[in-house]
């Protein structure tokens, strides 16, 4: 319990300080925002700070947040100070400075932002990557919410040939295009509210739970070996074997930090009133997130501790592989991550406010879902020049991306492996794509006369170069090379890769002065 709130002082007094340095360095004035200078009543549209905030939340907590930590606490209580520290000084700055500087720059989207600070060739190798993300995060947010509600809400079975699946998945479906189409301030400005209300309650709900049940947490500083008797678990041997550097860092993606999220705080910059508001709506939301990320970890190990006998999980390997094993009709079932977002909900909060709960994680997705193919159409648009303003036109650009989209998704879930491929894929390319932001922004801070600072976001960059491409190579859905061979190569891509930052933001600077 003591790791956990050491970790939570770290996110919120280190959140509050290393924010208003960010502040600080980037310097936010009274100058007209892109919501008033190019107001087109679609996208962009002012409004208040604390509707931006909500929505930006809603926008980049997806069930990263929730998921990740489930998986990634199996590693131990080291997953309460990595989260922390890793949303401070990576996560939040990244999208701070992400959506501060595509406001300054006119409500720019991302692969104009990273054009304006990089090169030609590297924005269309971005431009490319962040619409195959965009597309995955799109199916990705469509199966894992509709699985929830089909299996644990409404009791079905959530297969690809129940009928009751396909309809879920419909519903959700149509949302998304109706989202992606209409302008922001009236759907996903008026209902947002409403899911935010949900999404706290969750999180609030499970933080409170883990004191007033005096929950069972395992400490730092203690033992990390608590399995007995069908209950705990062996958190050490797992951290031993399981490559701590990359796979906890791609596993718990979400919470830390997420390439996903510039997408999302570009479409904000269009819509935030004052610069002033960036820290709040930006830097303050994604430390909500890794507040939400620390609670379902927490909970998550709770759970393990407890055992299922306990109304808990339970971990037992199977094929060589840990997997979390519940109470299903008095027998001791082999259960799914999301199926233990039920148990701990139930535990937590009761029948009725675990159903509750389990509302706001099936909203978590979808509010990120609806927001990414949104950015996707604006991204298509900017990039071809395509005009969208009428209905015709924004609908016109949709069709072609929800076909790609339903493809995806069927393919998930009839290949029996498929979700699980689909999955990887997106995380890892989640995490792939902030290297694009950070090499953006130190180059923004080279032209800016900043360049004293640039170390900010050199730290998370060399960092997750590293994790991303040491994953990559050592995967399986990968290159497949064994780990010193991965670890190697991953270090001199780091190098190279901090070297061309600091090499181009030179350049940037130069021609800025010449100017």
């Amino acid at each position: 319990m003591i790791t956990f709130i050491i970790g939570l002082v770290i996110l919120f007094v280190g959140g509050a300080l290393y924010g208003k340095l960010c502040e600080t360095v980037f310097g936010p004035d009274d100058r007209e925002t892109p919501a008033y200078a190019k107001q087109d009543g679609v996208d962009y549209v002012p409004m208040k700070t604390w509707r931006n905030s909500l929505i930006n939340l809603l926008n980049i907590a997806g069930t990263g947040p929730i998921l990740g930590p489930i998986q990634g606490i199996l590693f131990g209580p080291i997953a309460f100070l990595a989260i922390p520290i890793g949303n401070v000084i990576g996560g939040s700055m990244h999208d701070y400075f992400s959506g501060m500087i595509c406001t300054r720059d006119g409500g720019t989207q991302m692969p104009d932002f990273v054009k304006n600070y990089t090169n030609k060739a590297v924005f269309w190798l971005y431009d490319v990557f962040i619409c195959l993300l965009l597309l995955l995060v799109g199916a990705v947010f469509i199966y894992t919410p509709g699985d929830i509600a089909t299996t644990q809400i409404f009791g079905w079975s959530g297969a690809p040939t129940d009928p009751t699946t396909w309809i879920v998945y419909a519903i959700i479906f149509v949302y998304y295009l109706i989202a992606t189409v209409f302008p922001i301030d009236k759907i996903i400005g008026r209902i947002y509210p409403i899911f935010g209300m949900i999404l706290v309650f969750s999180a609030v709900g499970i933080f409170i739970a883990i004191f007033a049940r005096s929950y069972p947490l395992t400490e730092l500083w203690g033992s990390w070996n608590t399995a007995v008797n069908g209950a705990g678990f062996d958190y050490a041997s797992y951290f031993s074997a399981g490559h701590f550097i990359p796979i906890f860092f791609v596993t718990v993606a979400c919470g830390i930090l997420s390439g996903f999220h510039s997408t999302q705080t570009a479409l904000i910059s269009r819509t935030i009133e004052s610069e002033k508001e960036g820290r709040m709506t930006f830097y303050n939301m994604m430390v909500v997130e890794g507040f939400i990320a620390m609670c379902w970890a927490a909970g998550a190990m709770a759970m393990i501790n407890l055992g299922a006998a306990n109304g808990g999980v339970t971990m037992q390997q199977v094929d060589g592989v840990w997997s979390f094993f519940g109470m299903v009709n008095g027998e001791l079932t082999k259960i799914s991550a999301t199926s233990v977002v039920g148990v701990l909900c139930k535990n937590a909060l009761g029948p009725v406010g675990g159903i509750i709960a389990l509302i706001g994680v099936i909203v978590l997705p979808i509010t990120s879902g609806d927001t990414a193919l949104r950015a996707l159409r604006l991204t298509l648009s900017d990039t071809f020049h395509l005009k969208q303003d009428s209905n015709a036109k924004r609908i016109g650009l949709a069709i072609p991306v929800f076909a790609l989209v339903a493809v995806i998704l069927v393919w998930a879930k009839f290949d029996a492996n498929g979700f699980n491929i689909l999955w990887r894929y997106f995380a890892w390319s989640n995490q792939m794509i902030s290297l694009f932001a950070l090499a953006g922004i130190g180059a923004w801070m080279c032209v800016n006369k900043k360049a004293k600072f640039v170390w900010m976001p050199l730290i998370p960059a060399a960092f997750y170069a590293f994790v991303t491409s040491s994953f990559i190579l050592n995967a399986k859905i990968g290159f497949h090379l064994p780990w010193p061979a991965a670890y190697g190569v991953a270090a001199a891509f780091t190098i190279v890769y901090l070297v061309v930052i600091l090499m181009n933001g030179k350049k940037k600077a130069g021609k800025r002065a010449a100017a």
